[in-house]
């Protein structure tokens, strides 16, 4: 049986495209014949809005929902708020309700583990689950990081989102070494790139002679594309939305660099067992 793969989507910096990038790669790797799940662990439900969901707020069962079953040590039926998009996704929505969640955890014993304890049960049905972290280092992306096995960081080619990989690599860096020490990075993800600024290839030339020694720089960039933000309005991917365009080749791209890491991740598990 093959083993989840659980991947948070994180950076502290917001606009960089983190929920178009959950989006794309849940239903890329979908369309490869993966079992995805995608959860929004953002209040601001921007991945429910990317996959259809008009009024987040409005939602009965939500992540916030399964977490405050989760605190109160209380079970709910399995599948609880999923919803199936017509990409061939699962999704777990999220609002408003989650930010007084994360103000409850802070109070709680293990508190860094309640959303890995909502999707321990989920991992038997799929084979990817992408988390989509909040714009901040609190507490629901800790939990996220707590519970994935790696990470990938979107980011823009520019200096001030530049500079602020080094607060996220560090907070990575406490995780992995306080919380979770099975934590990788699968790599930086440049998004929203204009190929002809100079400026944008100097940055991403400048990081990888930089960090590109220690930590892996996807070989994909996704370029700057208005596509980007009508897909999400129209509640579906890029593939289905502007599937010829440069952006979805893009997406495509960037879907087989990753599911390659964790395809010999899987292989080195299972000859690892063999033996």
């Amino acid at each position: 049986m093959r083993e989840c793969n659980v991947i948070a989507i994180a950076n502290e910096k917001g606009g960089v495209g983190k929920t178009t990038t959950a989006v794309n790669l849940g239903i890329g790797l979908s369309k490869l014949g993966h079992r995805v799940l995608l959860i929004d662990a953002d209040p601001q439900g921007s991945l429910g809005l990317s996959l259809g969901v008009s009024r987040p707020d409005e939602l009965d069962v939500s992540l916030a929902t399964l977490m405050r079953a989760a605190m109160d040590e209380r079970s709910l039926p399995q599948n609880t708020g999923i919803i199936h998009h017509s990409e061939g996704v699962d999704f777990i929505p999220s609002n408003i309700e989650l930010s007084g969640i994360e103000t409850g955890l802070v109070n709680m014993m293990s508190r860094e583990y309640v959303l890995k304890e909502v999707i321990q049960n989920l991992k038997p049905s799929y084979d990817y689950i992408l988390i989509d972290c909040m714009p901040s280092l609190g507490m629901m992306t800790i939990n996220a990081m707590a519970c994935a096995d790696s990470i990938i960081i979107p980011t823009q080619p520019s200096y001030l989102s530049a500079k602020g990989l080094d607060l996220l690599l560090g907070t990575v860096a406490r995780v992995k070494r306080n919380i979770n020490p099975d934590l990788q990075i699968d790599g930086v993800l440049f998004t929203m790139v204009d190929s002809r600024t100079n400026n944008a290839k100097e940055i991403i030339a400048s990081l990888k002679s930089t960090l590109g020694q220690n930590l892996k720089i996807f070989e994909t960039t996704i370029p700057h594309s208005v596509r980007a933000a009508e897909s999400s309005l129209n509640g579906m991917s890029v593939y289905l939305y502007a599937g010829n365009g440069k952006l979805a080749a893009a997406y495509e791209s960037f879907t087989k660099e990753v599911n390659a890491i964790h395809e010999r991740t899987t292989d080195r598990s299972w000859d690892d067992w063999v033996r």
